[in-house]
This record gives C-alpha cells, structure tokens and sequence, in this order.
C-alpha cells in the first residue's frame, strides 16, 4: 500500500517542523508531550504489567515487564525504546509493547534507560547491558532460559540492541542468541558527508530528518571520541564476528534505511546469520501506529516467523 496523498503532506508537515525546531532547545517539551499523550491512552487490559528496578552502577533503571494474562508465554522479548537516545520512555512505548506482547504470544521487558543530554553516552547502552545481565545471568528478575530471550528495540533502541550484543560478546559474561533491529541508527554521520544515499533522499520529507539526527547525536555524544565506539555506532565495529542471529527491517522511506541494510550485509560478511527485510512504502516510526495498519501486520509476521526459525 503506497503512502496516500494525506499521509504524504502530514509526513511532510512533521517534517518541516523537525527541520526547524532546535531539539537541543525543545526535547523537555517534547518528552512532557509524550508523557501526557501516554498518561491519556488507555492501557491494554489483555497483559498484566507490573513494574521493577535493576542495578546499573548508582542508578536504578525502571523496567516494565508485560505478563500474558493465559496461556505459557514461550519467548521473552527484552525491548528498548526508540526516541534518539533523547526522547521516549517506556510510558511512551507502553501501548506498543502491549501490542508486541500479544502477537508475539511472550513477555515482553522494556528497559526505561537513561537519556541525553542529562545522561551522555555511555549511560544508556550501559544501562540497557545491566537488565540484559541480570535477564541472562538469572539473577532476580524473571527466572528465563536465555536460549528463549531475544534483544530488540527500534531506531534508537535498535541501535542500543545491537551495542548490547557486541558489548556481551566483548565481555564474555552471556551472548543473546537473537536479536532484531527495528529501523535502527547504526552510523554516526548523518550529514550530507554520509555514505549513504537514504539520508539525502529521505531525510527532508518523511517524518524523522536527517538534520533531526544529527542534533540527536550531538545531543548523545559525551565527546568526540564516542563518534568512533562501536557501543556508539555498531557500523565502526572492526570485529562481528560471533554475534546473534539477527532480523533487521528497514523502512523505505527512512533516512536510517540504507546504514541498517549495511549493517546486516557486515554482520553476513563476518559469519552471521542475518536476515534483512525492506518495509515497503514504510516510514521511520510506522511501529508505533495501531497494530491493524498493514506494516505492524507484516512486521509482526516476520517477527514471530523469526522467533520460530
């Protein structure tokens, strides 16, 4: 299904003020907006959810853990959010994580990881790692076989997921046997510098800018030398090898588009088995539309076709 005419201008409308609100100045604002637009949307009554905390270094880092109310859930799907490292909450991201809970028939954990500008790299990928560890190590949140837990977030959070693994690799403590990547940023120059094509061609009409990215980065970085840590960008990772099968879907009109695609093609040069799927007539973001509309239908058909593999 195309994107219509009305979806085209209101793409374009998000657009244009993406290109000219400063996020620097307004991400307060915009996560206020987000926390009353959560606090305002019912919460779905098929799953129980319930609330924890877990240790990374001084901080607690909130998650929010989503039961099936029956029935044996037989995978569990460790979530970050989106939001470019700035923005998002797991109040933001509850309804979809429902939503992902009951298609997936599992339990899903949506980690409420720090953000910059207050929190600069690497807080959130540290904090991700730390409910990651006490998942897999079996320490105190649920009592789950690892062989049954995959790491997965989108946009920001794909990248966080993909730093999780490489950070669990280096460390040597566990390995997700899965992972998968919704969209996610995987480079650090989004500028007319980069090499790929996506962020000129779709990075000016289609919801998220390029430039909106870019000033997430700035926001993100703790200082230039997190440009080049692969924790930061997974694409300047030297060494893949040994990392989780992995499902990556891109969206076509997004400008992370063709760094996620090169990424998988790098995690397949190095050994890996990876699956890539390019979401037709999809823009950055689609996950979070209800779960009727054609694209969340057909990603969550991959998804639970990936999880049974």
């Amino acid at each position: 299904m195309a994107i219509n005419k009305a979806m085209r201008a209101a793409l374009k409308t998000i657009a244009y003020f993406n290109l000219n609100v400063d996020i620097k100045k307004s991400y307060k604002a915009e996560r206020r907006l987000e926390h009353l637009g959560a606090k305002l949307r019912p919460i779905p009554a098929e799953y129980a959810i319930w609330d924890h905390v877990v240790n990374s270094g001084d901080y607690e880092v909130p998650v929010r853990v989503f039961l099936p109310q029956k029935g044996r859930p037989r995978h569990l799907l460790l979530f970050f959010h989106g939001g470019g490292w700035v923005t998002g909450s797991i109040e933001s991201y509850t309804k979809m994580c429902a939503h992902l809970a009951g298609a997936t028939a599992g339990i899903v954990v949506s980690v409420d990881y720090r953000l910059a500008p207050e929190h600069r790299f690497p807080a959130a990928p540290e904090d991700c790692y730390a409910v990651a560890r006490e998942l897999f190590l079996g320490n105190s949140l649920l009592n789950v076989n690892p062989s049954n837990i995959t790491v997965i977030g989108d946009s920001a959070g794909g990248n966080l997921a993909a730093a999780v693994s490489l950070m669990a690799r280096d460390r040597g403590e566990f390995l997700p046997p899965r992972q998968i990547l919704i969209y996610p940023a995987t480079a650090a120059d989004h500028s007319e510098r980069s090499p790929f094509e996506s962020i000129r061609t779709n990075g000016y009409d289609y919801l998220l800018t390029s430039k909106r990215v870019e000033d997430m980065i700035q926001l993100y970085k703790g200082k230039e030398a997190d440009l080049h840590n692969p924790y930061f960008a997974p694409l300047l990772a030297a060494d893949l090898s040994r990392q989780p099968r992995t499902l990556i879907i891109t969206a076509e009109y997004c400008p992370l588009r063709d760094e996620g695609e090169c990424y998988g093609e790098k995690l397949l040069a190095a050994g890996n088995r990876v699956s890539v799927y390019r979401m037709q007539d999809a823009f950055h973001a689609y996950m979070m539309l209800p779960p009727h509309f054609v694209h969340v239908r057909k990603t969550y058909g991959l998804i639970n076709s990936f999880l049974e593999e």
